[in-house]
């Protein structure tokens, strides 16, 4: 039996849109370079290389080795305790926010109302609020805490909400006809089926924090990022060097773990 092929007319009008929105997205990209102004290489830019280089040839390990508050280990470690602290409480905090923003379990007009809450809360990137945060507890760890703890409950928020929103409602469902209250659906049907995908969110973004505290001590707020642009602007690049081998090196260890344990979850 011959099969019958119906050429499928295309719309015009459908068409004329994509073409628009072709049109305005490689606008926008040219727009984009046009407005970057290149002045060209600087002339010190050979000299600042090669001292560079020379300083990962030869770092300071004096400093790598500093077992003090002022040597690097202590500065990793406060790093790393800034990343865990900003990352796994505002995962607790971002539960009630997650549920808030969720349709299927507080209706669409509630979770419209969740959702700009979310969305205000991730707008202020990180080190905006370490600056905020510094002016009211001063400089040091907690001002970091604080910025990546608030930036990661609007963001973990959001992506709880999702894996809330696509679970499989029949579970949830059964539990409400046989007179489960709210809490009991909560604990017993809602959290349980999506713990995994939390998690694997949640060390996700201790992955990004860990980057990110990285550099919130460029403003003060502790970690790491303080005695780095101390020696980029004292051109001690055996400092700098030496503090870069060993954040490269920590940050891919912690994402070797994050990632093995996540792929375990999920």
């Amino acid at each position: 039996m011959e099969k019958i092929l119906v050429k499928k007319e295309r719309n015009p009008l459908k068409t004329t849109l994509h073409t628009v929105y072709y049109l305005i997205v490689f606008g926008l990209i040219f727009w984009g370079f046009g407005g970057i102004e290149y002045k060209g290489i600087m002339q010190t830019a050979a000299s600042s290389i090669n001292a560079l280089l020379d300083g990962f040839i030869n770092p300071d390990l004096a400093y790598a080795t500093n077992g003090t508050v002022d040597g690097l280990p202590y500065a990793i470690l406060e790093t790393i305790a800034i990343a865990i602290s900003g990352t796994f409480v505002s995962a607790i905090i971002s539960i009630p926010f997650a549920l808030l923003a969720s349709q299927n379990i507080v209706g669409q007009r509630v979770s419209k109302v969740g959702k700009l809450i979310v969305t205000m809360i991730r707008t202020f990137p990180e080190l905006i609020l370490a600056l905020i945060f510094i002016s009211v507890v001063g400089p040091g760890a907690p001002a970091g805490i604080l910025a990546l703890g608030i930036h990661s409950i609007g963001m973990l928020a959001k992506l709880f909400s999702e894996a809330i929103e696509s679970m499989d409602m029949g579970v949830k469902e059964a539990l409400e006809s046989c007179g489960g209250n709210y809490f009991e659906v909560l604990f017993r049907a809602v959290l349980p089926q999506v713990s995994p995908e939390l998690l694997s969110y949640t060390l996700y973004r201790f992955e990004i924090n860990m980057r990110a505290a990285s550099t919130l001590g460029l403003v003060g707020a502790g970690g790491i990022g303080a005695p780095l642009i101390f020696a980029i602007r004292t051109r001690s690049w055996e400092r700098a060097a030496v503090i870069i081998i060993v954040l490269v090196v920590t940050v891919t260890i912690i994402d070797q773990i994050s990632g093995r344990i996540r792929k375990k979850l999920v």
